[in-house]
């Protein structure tokens, strides 16, 4: 089924994103005085009424009409709110028409090769592991709400055309109801309704107020995310819900009362007679035709046609990102800016503005900057800070992130206490893959000079003679990175005097924070003097630049000694950075907690890839570790080193400010 040109009436499918890449072919707008001869097909919305224009033009002029429906993995939030990410084409029938074939149909009925198996399986281990469904932002059901075992009945809003497709109507939910509760004597039987009707955007079948009595039958009034009741359900009571497709998939048994695309294929037991059409099928025959040679899929990054695997990862990391903390969060204190960019990073929670509260209820979770104090009382506390591959361009000139992150213990560079990210390196588990991906990820950030910031600057050159060459790295000596993550040396003029003092003989770099190079924060006491020891001043070379050109380098707690571990070379660490104490650095004060040995890519995994949250340029979503990457470097080719005039602008501003 190729076509190269497909004509569109709908003015409705025209504003899909995407459509030409998930359709597969050019879009040509049809229809009224926009008749064109030159497309080979022309798509509608399925079979509903509102395709009959379409069809009846496709009758007109003598194309094929190409049926076009939501794919069975579609978004994070409802198709309301958000654009598909998977569409189905079927130019034969539509899989919800059980009166006629269908596409989807034809493709169950094939037969599979080894290979083909091999991924279908595959698939559906990861659909469960992803804990993914055809929508995704509903939260999980909390620990304990549930049954240990119970029976689950799935609603569906009145008017579905897969009701009516699927040779059931209204009648066929009360009888669902009514056998799922004779059938199952002593086990509860949960009812679970559509997202629309919690949402209130449709009516579903079932009135709280007429239900049976029968103290076993519960009414699940919230929007419980599907996967997390199929996880547990021992049967699955569907008419036509695609959520008996997911029961099947998790190995539930299923008991169906209409006649949808997976039924009548023995896979389940049927309350209807399969058309003679329908045979016997395997679970990996449905699987892959539904999930993979029926639907198309776009890459919710670019824009473009990608595999279902690549969507399916996609959504699971939303699911988990979006279930990390309570579904109510208390910003304290953020700057607006902040409270703006926390709704992307904290998606899936609602973030409440507050000013500074002197107390909290035990069941409110604080959100906090950095090492900012919390309010009494609080039940948990979230720190937010800057993730350590943050964006091109400075956090101080309120250039956007790409990372932060979010620690419920401590925060990452408060050497006083314990942190999220500290506990992993000292208790965490690495696999084999993910020591793998680790590996590839230090590689590519390496070959590509990428590091924090990213800012643009002069090639150093390395002077002649033999001498080694030490670069001591200068902070903010204001930073709680300082106060907290450095119980000696506690300023750039102390570290600058230990590194001469232990290295006389060594050609010796200093370079200042870029902050303070850019006038955006104040220097450190004595450290314009004290930067005479020195034999060299590097304020405006690139720093991944620098790090491959000289023989070690000294910090404080500085980012950049991370950076440097990185290009295998030899750090020396004057404090306590999140770094330090693993034995990958030269440390001048103990950290007496930090008693396990560690691989540089077990650093790695744990602070670029199982810590922080990424999230795209636009705030859309969030994103992998590599997607953050590939932004970086698409984003540094596009500014090319420069700064649009409102930054510049902006940064004379905030210098102006820190004076």
């Amino acid at each position: 089924m190729i076509h190269r040109r497909v004509g569109v009436l709908s003015r409705g499918m025209l504003r899909i994103p995407h459509l030409g890449a998930l359709m597969g072919a050019e879009i040509v707008p049809v229809g009224g005085l926009r008749i064109s001869r030159t497309c080979d097909a022309v798509a509608g919305w399925g079979l509903r009424p509102t395709s009959a224009s379409a069809r009846r033009f496709a009758t007109l002029h003598g194309l094929p009409y190409l049926a076009v429906e939501d794919g069975f993995l579609r978004s994070v939030e409802l198709g309301s709110v958000a654009p598909p990410l998977s569409l189905v084409v079927d130019d034969t029938g539509v899989y919800y028409d059980a009166s006629k074939p269908s596409r989807l149909e034809h493709l169950i009925s094939q037969a599979l090769t080894s290979a083909q198996l091999v991924r279908a399986d595959s698939l559906a281990a990861l659909w469960r592991a992803g804990r993914v469904s055809k929508y995704n932002a509903a939260r999980d059901v909390g620990p304990g709400s549930l049954p240990e075992s119970f029976v689950l009945v799935v609603d569906q809003t009145r008017g579905d055309a897969s009701i009516a497709g699927g040779r059931a109507d209204a009648c066929a939910f009360a009888r669902m109801l009514q056998a799922a509760l004779d059938e199952n004597p002593g086990t509860p039987v949960l009812l679970k309704l559509h997202p629309d009707v919690v949402a209130g955007k449709g009516v579903g079948h079932f009135d709280p107020a007429s239900l049976p009595r029968d103290a076993r039958l519960r009414l699940l009034r919230d929007n419980v995310h599907l996967a997390s009741l199929l996880a547990n359900a021992t049967t699955v009571y569907t008419v036509t819900s695609q959520a008996g497709f997911e029961a099947l998939v998790w190995g539930c048994r299923l008991r169906c009362f209409g006649m949808p695309f997976y039924a009548g294929w023995s896979l389940g037991e049927d309350d209807q007679h399969a058309p003679t059409r329908r045979g016997s099928a395997t679970l990996g025959q449905l699987v892959h035709a539904a999930l993979i040679d029926y639907p198309r899929y776009i890459d919710p990054g670019c824009g473009e046609s990608c595999e279902v695997e690549h969507v399916l990862e996609h959504l699971a990391l939303q699911r988990h990102m979006r279930n990390r903390f309570p579904p109510v969060l208390d910003a304290v204190s953020l700057s607006p800016r902040k409270r703006f960019l926390a709704r992307s990073f904290l998606r899936g929670s609602r973030v409440r503005s507050r000013g500074r509260p002197s107390t909290l209820t035990a069941d409110q979770t604080a959100v906090l900057w950095g090492g900012a104090p919390a309010p009494e009382g609080a039940g948990h506390v979230i720190r937010l800070e800057d993730g350590f591959l943050r964006s091109v361009g400075l956090g101080a000139e309120l250039v956007r992130p790409l990372s932060w992150v979010a620690d419920g213990s401590g925060i990452y560079f408060d050497a006083t206490r314990p942190s999220d990210l500290e506990t992993l390196l000292q208790e965490g588990s690495f696999d084999v893959p993910l020591l793998a991906r680790a590996a590839r990820l230090r590689e590519r950030i390496v070959a590509a000079g990428l590091g924090k910031y990213n800012l643009g600057g002069r090639v150093w050159q390395r002077p002649t003679g033999s001498a080694p060459v030490v670069l001591v790295v200068g902070q903010v000596e204001s930073d709680a990175a300082v106060r907290l993550g450095a119980p000696g040396v506690r300023s750039n003029a102390a570290l600058i005097a230990a590194v001469r003092a232990e290295r006389p003989d060594a050609w010796l770099l200093y370079r200042p924070h870029p902050d303070v190079v850019a006038g955006l924060r104040l220097q450190g006491d004595g450290e314009q003097e004290a930067a005479a020891l020195a034999d060299e001043i590097v304020a405006d070379c690139a720093l991944p630049e620098l790090l491959d050109a000289v023989c070690e380098v000294h910090v404080i707690s500085s980012l950049a000694g991370f950076e440097a571990l990185l290009r295998g070379r030899p750090v020396v660490c004057h404090g306590v950075p999140f770094y330090a104490g693993w034995g990958l650095t030269d440390d001048r004060q103990p950290a007496p907690r930090r008693t396990r040995r560690l691989r540089l890519d077990e650093l790695v995994a744990a602070a670029l890839i199982v810590y922080p949250s990424y999230v795209d340029r636009r705030g859309r979503h969030f994103c992998s570790a590599e997607n953050a990457l590939d932004e970086l470097l698409e984003w540094r080719r596009c500014t090319a080193g420069r700064r649009p005039m409102w930054r510049r602008l902006m940064s004379v501003l905030l210098r102006l400010r820190a004076r």
